[in-house]
Parts: C-alpha cells; structure tokens; sequence
C-alpha cells in the first residue's frame, strides 16, 4: 500500500469525526445561543497547535529554510481561508437546526464535485472537456445523488439511551 493512502484515510476518519464532534461540542456548551461560536474558538486553538506549531517544530527540526515566495503565501492563506469558512460554514448550518448527518452529507458529497470541476478548470483534461470518460460523469452524478438520498434519508434520532438497569434493592 502507498504511504498517501493512509493519510487520505486519515483525513477520511479526522474528517468524518469533525461534524458529529463539533456538533456535539457545540450542544454541549450549553448555549443555543452562542454555543456554537464558543465550540469555533476551540476549533480555532486546535487548529493553531496542530497547523501552525506541529509545521514549525517540522521545519525547525529539519533545519528548513524560512524563505517562501509571496506567491505560495498567498495561494496558502486564501487555502486556509477557504478552509476556515468551510468549518464555519458546517457550524452555521449545526445553528440552523441542519442535523450532521445530512450537513456532512452534503458536505463530503459536494466537495469533491467542487474539487474536480475547479481542478479540471485549472489542468483542464487531455483532449477537453467533451473527451471525459463517461465513468468520471457517472461518479459526480453518483456523489451528488448519495449525498442528496443520505440528507433526504437519514435515520431519525433515536432518544437519549436509558440507564443500565441497577443490581440493587429498592427499600420498602
């Protein structure tokens, strides 16, 4: 197996994690109003131990040169930019009563159709775009069409799950 792999599965398992965790931090902040706003902020904290301090110690380890062209800071910020309203976004949709299984849903069925159709349009394909293969069609009409049957069709939540029965006696 290739190394990449395994770091796609990675952000696979972090990022299906992400909603259901970021909702429930959010509900339990005990908030509905702000709530959510309180849950973003240590969203943001996580994100600054984990993609700004594990990235320097990385290159402060490896000895790695500091210099970047302002070209890649760019592209970089707007990235983290892009990415950041996106988390904002999820939460927003949590705060207008959106359930995070069709939020993610959409998300994660959506995002990819987004990533191809902007990559395609950066590195447009051999032979243009009416030279696509038929099956690449299919699977962007296939996740656009998973993500809409899992929203429309999400279980309903059950309730909160009941107490293990108690071993003790009751006085009379």
């Amino acid at each position: 197996m290739q190394t990449w792999i395994l770091f796609a599965l990675l952000t696979v398992v972090s990022w299906g994690l992400y909603g259901v965790l970021l909702h429930a931090g959010q509900v339990s902040m005990g908030d509905p109003t702000n709530g959510r706003y309180k849950a973003f902020f240590w969203v943001g904290i996580a994100y600054f131990l984990i993609a700004v301090l594990a990235p320097a110690g990385m290159l402060l380890a490896a000895k790695a040169s500091w210099a970047m062209p302002g070209k890649a800071i760019g592209l970089s910020l707007v990235a983290g930019t892009v990415g950041a309203i996106g988390a904002f976004g999820v939460l927003l949709a949590f705060g207008a009563k959106g359930h995070p299984a069709a939020v993610m849903s959409i998300i994660f069925a959506g995002a990819p159709i987004v990533n191809a159709i902007v990559a395609m349009s950066i590195h447009p394909p051999a032979g243009g775009w009416g030279k696509l293969d038929w099956r690449f069609l299919l699977g962007i009409v296939l996740a656009a069409t998973g993500g809409l049957l899992v929203s429309l069709y999400k279980p309903a939540p059950g309730g909160a799950p009941k107490p293990a029965p108690s071993n003790q006696t009751t006085p009379r």
